[in-house]
């Protein structure tokens, strides 16, 4: 648990570099949602080229076998980007991008707030919260 000390610092860590982690924190927060959309980008093309199975079988079921061939054939199972399906887009974002991104914001917490994650969210609550008052808690461990 952080507690402020006399000079009203959390954990005696200076504003300066609470808010730059902070702020640094808060981009990695939108890169998290930024992946998980590179993730839903996956499991929907996915789901589309078993679906699109589905409709060549159907086209050729119908009598349509010539466009059912070339639907198969310049479609079915198709690179989204040159020489890459979905898993491999997303193994390179995490392998490259994400992981040195999150690298670096621990870094940046372990020495700047002593590997605290959300000290700048934390501050807030401190001055926002009205002491004593129901739901207005600190901790869990106050309820």
């Amino acid at each position: 648990m952080s507690t402020t000390d006399a000079d009203g610092l959390r954990d005696g860590f200076d504003d300066a570099s609470v808010e730059a982690v902070g702020k640094l924190s808060e981009a990695f927060e939108v890169i998290e949602d930024a992946r998980g959309s590179l993730y839903r980008f996956h499991r929907l093309s996915g789901t589309a080229d078993f679906t699109l199975g589905e409709a060549v079988d159907l086209l050729r079921d119908a009598g349509h076998a010539e466009l059912a061939d070339r639907v198969e054939r310049e479609l079915l199972g198709r690179n989204v980007l040159p020489g890459m399906w979905t898993f491999q887009v997303v193994e390179r974002y995490d392998d490259g991008y994400y992981s040195t991104f999150r690298r670096l914001v621990t870094e940046a917490r372990e020495r700047l707030t002593g590997g605290e994650r959300h000290t700048y969210e934390a501050r807030l609550k401190d001055q926002r919260r009205t002491d004593g008052e129901p739901g207005h808690e600190a901790t869990p461990a106050d309820v």
